[in-house]
C-alpha cells in the first residue's frame, strides 16, 4: 500500500487542486482530511474550469473513490449544491464513488451567523470566509458537535441540538441577538441530512475499502501550513490542523499508510485575509503578480495579497511537515519579470535570524533579506519538459530546492492538467 499526503506549504492557494487531480490518475482513492468549504480548489480539465470547495479533487476522475474524512467539517447545504452542480455538468457521483465518514462534524446554519457575528465584533479581524468553519470546530472540541451519524434519528438529534443551543443561545443573548429556535434548527438540518445519508460510511466501511486491494491512497489537505491552528501565523489562522500528520487523524487511517508528503509550493507567495506577510509587495510588483497569476480567492473572489517567494517560511513548513518533495506551481507567472527577489533571511530588531518567530508581534517586526535573480523574460506556459525551461528559470528553481533542503518532484507550468513536468515518481 502506498499513501501520498498533499499539503500546502504557504498560506493556501498554492494550486493543490490541480496537483491532486493530476496525481489522482495514479491513485485509487482520494481522501479530503481536514478543513471545510472555506477552501477552494480550481481545476482546468479539457479547457473546462471546475471549482471545488468540499469534494475531493479526485471526484472528477472516473473509477476513483473519493472520501470526505472525519477531520472535515461539512456544510450539508454546500455539499448538496456542489454535488448537484457537478452532476448537471456530467460528473458521475454516487454512493459507490463518494463516501463521507459518519464521524464528520456538521456545520449548522447557526455556525455561519455566529462566524459573521464574531468577525464583525472582534477586536482582531482574522479575515475569515464567514462560512461557519471556526464555530463548528469549536463545537467539536467542546464535545457538543453534531456529527453525520447523529442526523438519522430525529428524536435523538432533537436532544443533541437542545444541548447545543443551551450554549449558543447564551452567546446570542449576550450580544443582544434573537435566540435560535430548537424546532427550526432540527427540521432544517434533518432534511439536509437526508441528501447526505446515502453517502455515509462508518470508519469500518472506509478501512475495509482501503484494505481491499485499493493500494494507492492520496490524502488531500486544504489551506496551507501557515494557516495551521498550532503552527501557522496564529491567531491569523484556520481552525484545523493543516499539518501532514493530520492526514492520519482526519481520515481515521494508520500513519503506516503514508509513504510520501508532497508540499505544494507557489513560485512566489500569496495570502488571503489579515495577518503578517514579510515579503508582501503592496505596490506595482504585487499588482502585477496578482494580475498575471489571476490571484483571486476561489471561495470569496477576494483579491489575494502578493509578494516574493519566502524560502525561510517554506523551509520551516517543509521541515515540520516532513515533506519528501515539492510540487512547484505557477513558475510561468514569473515569466514577466526582469528581476525576481527571494527572501533568504530576516532582520529582527537589528539581528539576523533564519527562522520564522512564533510571536505575532515579532512576525510583524521582521524585515526580509532578499537575494536577487535575473528573470528569463520568455514563455514557460505549457512547458512539459525540464530541459525546455529557460536557464534562469532552472537556476531559480534550483535555488528554491537548495534553500528549502527539499527536492523538486514536479513543476506546474499552467492550470491545465497536462502542463506538468514530472521529475520524481511519487507512487512507486
Amino acid at each position: 500500500m502506498a499513501g501520498v499526503v498533499i499539503v500546502g506549504s504557504q498560506w493556501g492557494d498554492e494550486g493543490k487542486g490541480k496537483i491532486v487531480d493530476w496525481l489522482s490518475s495514479q491513485a485509487d482513492i482520494v481522501i479530503r482530511f481536514q478543513g471545510g468549504h472555506n477552501a477552494g480548489h480550481t481545476l482546468v480539465i479539457n479547457n473546462e474550469t471546475y471549482k471545488l470547495n468540499i469534494l475531493p479533487s479526485g471526484i472528477l476522475r472516473e473509477g476513483k473513490i473519493s472520501i470526505i474524512g472525519n477531520g472535515v467539517v461539512l456544510d450539508l447545504a454546500a455539499f448538496r449544491r456542489e454535488v448537484t452542480g457537478l452532476k448537471e455538468r456530467g460528473v458521475k457521483i454516487s454512493p459507490s464513488n463518494l463516501f463521507i465518514s459518519d464521524r464528520a462534524t456538521i456545520i449548522l446554519p447557526l455556525h455561519q451567523s455566529l462566524d459573521e457575528l464574531r468577525e464583525n465584533n472582534n477586536l482582531i479581524k482574522i479575515g475569515t470566509t464567514k462560512r461557519g468553519i471556526g464555530p463548528a470546530y469549536e463545537d467539536k472540541v467542546g464535545r457538543r458537535a453534531i456529527r453525520l451519524c447523529d442526523l438519522f434519528d430525529k428524536n435523538k438529534l432533537n436532544k443533541k441540538i437542545e444541548i447545543l443551543l443551551n450554549h449558543h443561545n447564551a452567546i446570542m443573548r449576550g450580544f443582544g441577538y434573537k435566540e435560535y429556535n430548537l424546532e427550526d434548527v432540527v427540521d432544517e438540518i434533518y432534511k439536509l441530512g437526508e441528501f447526505a445519508k446515502p453517502f455515509s460510511k462508518t470508519i469500518n466501511d472506509i478501512t475495509n475499502v482501503i484494505n481491499s486491494g485499493k493500494e494507492k491512497v492520496l490524502f488531500e489537505g486544504a489551506q496551507g501550513f501557515l494557516l495551521d491552528i498550532d503552527h501557522g501565523t496564529y491567531p491569523f489562522v484556520t481552525s484545523s490542523n493543516v499539518h501532514a500528520s493530520y492526514a492520519s487523524i482526519g481520515s481515521g487511517l494508520s500513519p503506516k499508510v503514508i509513504n510520501h508528503v508532497l508540499a505544494i509550493t507557489k513560485a512566489y507567495t500569496t495570502r488571503v485575509g489579515n495577518g503578517p506577510f514579510p515579503t508582501e509587495q503592496d505596490n506595482e510588483i504585487g499588482n502585477k503578480l496578482g494580475e498575471v497569476g489571476h490571484e483571486f480567492g476561489t471561495v470569496t473572489n477576494r483579491k489575494r495579497r502578493c509578494g516574493w517567494f519566502d524560502a525561510i517560511l517554506v523551509r520551516q513548513a517543509l521541515t515540520q511537515s516532513g515533506a519528501t518533495g515539492i510540487a512547484l506551481t505557477k513558475i510561468d507567472v514569473l515569466d514577466h519579470f526582469e528581476e525576481i527577489n527571494m527572501c533568504v533571511g530576516y532582520n529582527l530588531h537589528g539581528r539576523k535570524i533564519d527562522f520564522y518567530p512564533s510571536s505575532e508581534f515579532e512576525q510583524e517586526a521582521i524585515e526580509p533579506i532578499y537575494e536577487t535573480f535575473p528573470g528569463w523574460m520568455s514563455n514557460t506556459t505549457g512547458v512539459q519538459s525540464f530541459d525546455e525551461l529557460p536557464e534562469n528559470a532552472k537556476k531559480y528553481i534550483g535555488r528554491i530546492s537548495e534553500l528549502t533542503h527539499t527536492n523538486i518532484d514536479l513543476i506546474s507550468t499552467s492550470p491545465k492538467r497536462e502542463d506538468t513536468i514530472l521529475i520524481n515518481k511519487l507512487f512507486d
